[in-house]
C-alpha cells in the first residue's frame, strides 16, 4: 500500500515537473482572441509580459504552472484597446486648463471661467472644448464679455477640435496683433472693422506663441493624469497624433524610468526641421514607444468651417475652407517622408484636403504597396476619390459621425452628405480600417467609439434608426478596428492587436460581452481589468 502511495506520489511529481513555469494563467474567460479566425477561446499562459498559450482552460492549466491565476469567472476578455488617433498629452494638459465640453450657451462658458479663476487665479486663462453648433444661438462668440470681466488677464479658449480659438483684447495685445497683422491658412474674424476674438486654424499660431509653456513637472503631471484616465477606460496603446521632439523625448525618459506604462505610438508634429532630424535619426523603437511617422495638417475642421472643400459651403456660399499647409509645403513633406522608412498621416476633413493629398501620396509613393500611409479623419470624400483608399489606409474616429450629424448636412448639402462619415466604404475599398477618437476633442471611451461605429447614434439614441447606416461597421470590424486593425495601421500588427502566441499581454476584463448584448447597453459596459505586458494597471 505504501509503495502504491509513494508510486502515485512519484508520478504525480513527473508530470508537475513537465509543466512549463509561467507568470500568469488567465483560466475560465469568454476570450474573443482576434486571430486572423476570430476564435474564441477559455484561458491563456504568460510569461515574461508576452502570451505563451492560447486554449481551453483545461488545455493551459495542463501545461503549465503559474505563479498567480486568475480566475475570469466567465467574464468577457478582449485585447486591450488602441485608439489610432487622439491626442493623450492634450488629454492630460486639459486636466489643467478650464472644461468648457458639453456647455450649452456661451453664458456657461463665461461662467465656468468665473468659476475657473476663482480657484486658480491663473496669470493667463487657457481652456477647451465649446461647440456653438450645441447651442441655441450657433454663431461664433465674440469677445466683448470677456473683455468686460478680464480686462487685464489674458484668455485662450478653444474650440472643441482645437480649430478655433477665443481669445479677450488682453490675449491679442498680448500677442500684438492688430487688424492689420498679416496671416495665411485661416482667419481672422472682424466685424465692422475690429477683431471679434475668434483666430481660425494658423492664425491661432500668433496667440499660442505668447501663452506661457507649461513646466516640466506640469508635463509629467499631464502624461500621469492620461494614462490614468485610458486604463480606467480600456486602452493600453495610444497614438498620439502631432508631439514635438521634447515631448517624445519626455515620455521615453519616463517609460525608461518605469514611470509611464501606457504604449505610444508616436506622430511627430511636421516641420523641415523634425522631418530632417528624425530622417537621420531612423525609426526609434521600444516596447512602449514607437516613433516612425509624421502629423501633416491639410484643412482645418469642419465644424469652424477650415475644411477644404472642392465647393463652397451649403450654409455659407462664396466659403470653401482653406488648406492649413500651402499645396507646395504638403507636397515637399510628402516626398521628403516618402524616401525614408517613415509613415505619412495627414489630417484632411473636406472634399479637397481629401483629393489633395490622396492625389499627392500617390504620386510620391509610386506604386509602394505596404507604406500604409494614412488619412486621418478622411471625413468628407468625394464618391468619385474613393478608388484612391486603395492603397492608402484611412483611420477614422466613428463619433465624429454621432456628433456632427445634427448639423454636417447643413455644412455640405445632401449630395456631399453620401461620402461623408463613409466607414464602410473606406473599410471595403482598403479592407482595413483604424478607428480611434480624437479625444479631447470627443470623449476618451472606446466603448462609445465600439457603439456610434455599429449603432450610428449618439446616446440619446438619436436618430433612431441610426445615421447613414448602410456604412455602419460589424461588431467584428469594430472591434478589429480597435484592435488588431489599429496595430496594423501602426505596424505592430505582429506584436499587439490580438490574444495570441509571442504578442504582448495587453488585454482587459469587461463585465459584459461586448459582441453579445444588447447594442444600447454597450455604453454602460465597465472595464473591470486593464493588464498591459501582463501587469494589472488597472
Amino acid at each position: 500500500m505504501k509503495k502504491a502511495i509513494l508510486g502515485l506520489l512519484l508520478i504525480l511529481g513527473i508530470s508537475c515537473t513537465k509543466k512549463e513555469k509561467v507568470d500568469t494563467i488567465v483560466i475560465n474567460a469568454n476570450i474573443y482572441t482576434v486571430n486572423d479566425n476570430f476564435d474564441k477561446a477559455e484561458a491563456f499562459a504568460i510569461k515574461d509580459g508576452k502570451i505563451v498559450g492560447v486554449g481551453t482552460t483545461a488545455e493551459i492549466q495542463a501545461k503549465y504552472a503559474a505563479t498567480f491565476i486568475n480566475d475570469a469567472k466567465g467574464k468577457t476578455i478582449v485585447p486591450g484597446f488602441i485608439d489610432a488617433h487622439c491626442h493623450f498629452f492634450g488629454l492630460g494638459l486639459q486636466q489643467q486648463k478650464v472644461d468648457l465640453t458639453d456647455t450649452k450657451s456661451f453664458e456657461e462658458v463665461v461662467q465656468r471661467i468665473i468659476d475657473f479663476q476663482k480657484e486658480n487665479n491663473a496669470a493667463y486663462i487657457t481652456g477647451r472644448g465649446w461647440d456653438q453648433n450645441d447651442w441655441e444661438v450657433k454663431e461664433f462668440p465674440t469677445k466683448d464679455k470677456l473683455d468686460e470681466l478680464f480686462p487685464t488677464t489674458p484668455i485662450a479658449i478653444a474650440r472643441i477640435d482645437g480649430h478655433a480659438l477665443l481669445v479677450n483684447q488682453a490675449a491679442i495685445d498680448l500677442a500684438g496683433i492688430t487688424v492689420k497683422t498679416p496671416f495665411s491658412g485661416g482667419e481672422i474674424l472682424q466685424k465692422n472693422g475690429k477683431l471679434t476674438g475668434i483666430f481660425i486654424d494658423a492664425p491661432m499660431d500668433l496667440i499660442y506663441a505668447t501663452i506661457p509653456a507649461p513646466s516640466k513637472n506640469e508635463n509629467i503631471e499631464a502624461l500621469k493624469d492620461a494614462e490614468r484616465i485610458c486604463f480606467d477606460l480600456g486602452l493600453t496603446t495610444v497614438d498620439d497624433a502631432g508631439l514635438s521632439r521634447e515631448t517624445i523625448q519626455l515620455i521615453d525618459s519616463l517609460q525608461q524610468a518605469g514611470a509611464l506604462k501606457m504604449r505610444i505610438y508616436a506622430m511627430i508634429s511636421a516641420s523641415d526641421e523634425n522631418i530632417d532630424y528624425y530622417a537621420k535619426k531612423g525609426i526609434y523603437k521600444t516596447d512602449r514607444l514607437n516613433v516612425r511617422s509624421f502629423k501633416v495638417y491639410a484643412d482645418g475642421a469642419l465644424g469652424s468651417r477650415g475644411a477644404a472643400m472642392k465647393k463652397p459651403y451649403s450654409d455659407q456660399h462664396n466659403h470653401f475652407g482653406a488648406l492649413v499647409t500651402p499645396l507646395e509645403k504638403l507636397k515637399e513633406y510628402a516626398e521628403k517622408i516618402a524616401v525614408t522608412d517613415f509613415q505619412m498621416n495627414t489630417h484632411a476633413i473636406g472634399d479637397s484636403a481629401n483629393f489633395v493629398m490622396l492625389k499627392t501620396y500617390k504620386e510620391v509613393l509610386k506604386g509602394k504597396k505596404d507604406s500604409r500611409w494614412r488619412i486621418e479623419h478622411a471625413q468628407i470624400v468625394d464618391v468619385a476619390d474613393f478608388n484612391y483608399f486603395e492603397n492608402i489606409l484611412p483611420s477614422v474616429q466613428p463619433t465624429h459621425a454621432t456628433s456632427d450629424m445634427y448639423w454636417a448636412q447643413d455644412r455640405i448639402g445632401t449630395e456631399r452628405m453620401k461620402g461623408a462619415y463613409a466607414y464602410k466604404d473606406l473599410l471595403n475599398t482598403y479592407g482595413k480600417i483604424a478607428l480611434g477618437t480624437d479625444f479631447p476633442v470627443e470623449k476618451v471611451s472606446p466603448l462609445l467609439t465600439f457603439y456610434a461605429a455599429i449603432t450610428r447614434k449618439d446616446l440619446n439614441n438619436f436618430p433612431e434608426n441610426g445615421f447613414q447606416m448602410e456604412n455602419a461597421l460589424t461588431r467584428e470590424e469594430t472591434l478589429k478596428g480597435m484592435t488588431i486593425w489599429a496595430a496594423y495601421s501602426n505596424f505592430e500588427e505582429h506584436e499587439k492587436g490580438s490574444i495570441e502566441v509571442g504578442k504582448m499581454a495587453d488585454f482587459i476584463v469587461l463585465n459584459k460581452n461586448i459582441m453579445e448584448i444588447e447594442a444600447a447597453e454597450i455604453p454602460t459596459i465597465n472595464v473591470d481589468e486593464t493588464y498591459v505586458g501582463g501587469v494589472k494597471v488597472k
